[in-house]
């Protein structure tokens, strides 16, 4: 397994800035409290992970600088 060519420059791609956003949303969405969370629908987090994903795939596709 290699790295791709521009590995370093990762970080400002639009796809890995979406997974580290989904990842940071459940992080936070584990760490709130129960009682904060039954104020919200329950797939609430679910939902709005999925669609930041699907933002990252669309930006993988597109040609970054």
């Amino acid at each position: 397994m290699r790295l791709v060519d521009d590995a370093g420059r990762a970080w400002r791609w639009f796809s890995m800035i979406s997974m580290g956003a989904s990842v940071a949303l459940l992080g936070a969405w584990v760490a709130t409290p129960d009682d904060l969370k039954a104020r919200a629908s329950d797939d609430l987090a679910n939902w709005v992970t999925m669609a930041i994903l699907v933002l990252g795939i669309i930006g993988r596709l597109v040609k970054q600088k």
